[in-house]
């Protein structure tokens, strides 16, 4: 072999192995430490879970609105935590709201991920020469030489003085005002006033100690919640550094657990066996299992086709797929048997399940699941079927195009 060969060889070894090893199985380490965990713990209301009321998004503009008027109407403390937060004007008008808040005494924190918006410093900087405390999580000298630099921070949470909170699939981007030159941006996200504000709390609170060093354990940040509406809700973290795969867990739960049926919405359909196998369980018991997922990718060409190369198995064990062609959908919404439904921001993907820092609420609420349900049959409607008998006649050059994709899956 000559030269040329023997380095290209090489180098694609050398590329093979860092993959596999940043793409395996992560051990999970702690977020904080015991002490950390037990100060935050000790600060939580007994009851957390029930009386809440809950305002479901599915248009970013009205949640927008909703949100800069909470963030006018704080009066001690403002906590926003986003995967991406882009310097456009959407992000101007949050970060001088933020800015005018922070001139009047609230104390203003802002977190997001470093490596994603490691362009975008010089904005964070500004925020903090007009008084907000912005913290980036995971900075990264030299990208990927540590495998716990390919753990991202993918979560979206918002607290307000402690007694509202948010969270979803959304970030703060002119493209889900705007949307895509090919169609609307279409995520949702939700607004929870009372006592499951303090489990937003706790997870924000505890993200900002692992990324800044700084305790913030006070009670002014854990207020008495008197119930605000009727919903249960149970929010969970995941992630390498933390709870594990939790979500994943139970998302696996809900597809056992699952009687009558249980559908999915996605931006990706990238499995992981565990999944997969209670996804395939499901439909085969007879649960009406369907999954929704874009019929165009929003970063490049691999993830659709990674996402292709799952759907022969899914198919063959009865799940029902859609392609959504009305726009870019972005919702990571679970929901099951009229009694439980899911928002939050985890894909179904091992990168979410796996690799980063996600974040869901659970509400045990027949009405909110039915609000859901409809939000999906309606996206179901104006989809495209993907015929099972149909599929695997797709050409053959297709098909090796998806397996390859597959091999880099865990990445995107």
């Amino acid at each position: 072999m000559n030269p040329i060969g023997i380095t290209l060889s090489a180098t694609a070894l050398a590329l093979a192995l860092w993959l596999a090893w940043v793409s395996g199985k992560p051990s999970v380490k702690p977020l904080l430490t015991p002490q950390q965990e037990k100060a935050l713990r000790d600060k939580l209301p007994d009851n957390t879970m029930d009386g809440n009321k809950t305002v479901v998004y599915t248009e970013f503009n009205p949640m927008l609105d909703d949100l800069l008027n909470d963030i006018q109407q704080a009066k001690d403390h403002i906590h926003l935590q986003f995967f991406k937060f882009e310097t456009d004007y959407v992000c101007q008008r949050i970060g001088n709201a933020l800015i005018e808040k922070a001139s009047q005494g609230v104390e203003v924190r802002l977190l997001y991920d470093y490596l994603i918006n490691h362009k975008s410093r010089w904005y964070y900087q500004s925020l903090s020469e007009h008084g907000v405390h912005v913290v980036g999580f995971g900075p990264v000298s030299l990208p990927f030489l540590r495998k716990q630099d390919n753990y991202r921070n993918h979560r979206k949470v918002v607290v307000i003085d402690g007694r509202v909170g948010y969270l979803g699939g959304m970030n703060i981007a002119r493209r889900y005002l705007e949307g895509l030159e090919w169609g609307p941006w279409c995520d949702t996200q939700m607004r929870i006033e009372g006592p499951a504000a303090a489990q937003l709390q706790h997870a924000f609170l505890a993200d900002w100690c692992h990324a800044s060093g700084q305790l913030l354990a006070s009670t002014r940040y854990f207020p008495r919640l008197q119930p605000a509406g009727p919903c249960p809700v149970e929010v969970l973290t995941s992630g390498p550094i933390g709870n594990g795969p939790a979500i994943m867990r139970r998302t696996v739960e809900l597809l056992d657990q699952s009687r009558q049926y249980i559908y999915f919405e996605s931006p990706y359909f990238i499995p992981t066996s565990e999944v997969m196998d209670a996804l395939c369980r499901a439909a085969r018991r007879g649960v009406d299992v369907r999954l929704l997922i874009p019929a165009r990718g929003d970063r490049g060409i691999l993830e659709l086709p990674a996402s292709f190369s799952y759907f022969a198995q899914a198919l063959g064990a009865g799940v029902k797929i859609r392609l959504f062609d009305q726009g870019y959908l972005h919702s990571k919404n679970i929901v099951t048997d009229d009694a439980v439904a899911h928002i939050g921001s985890t894909n179904i993907d091992v990168r979410s399940y796996q690799l980063d820092l996600e974040i869901g609420a659970y509400i045990h609420n027949r009405d909110f699941a039915l609000q859901i349900k409809q939000l999906f049959l309606d996206h179901y409607a104006q989809s495209l079927a993907v015929d099972p008998a149909g599929w695997p006649q797709r050409p053959l050059h297709r098909k090796i195009f998806e397996q390859t994709a597959r091999l880099v899956s865990s990445q995107l």
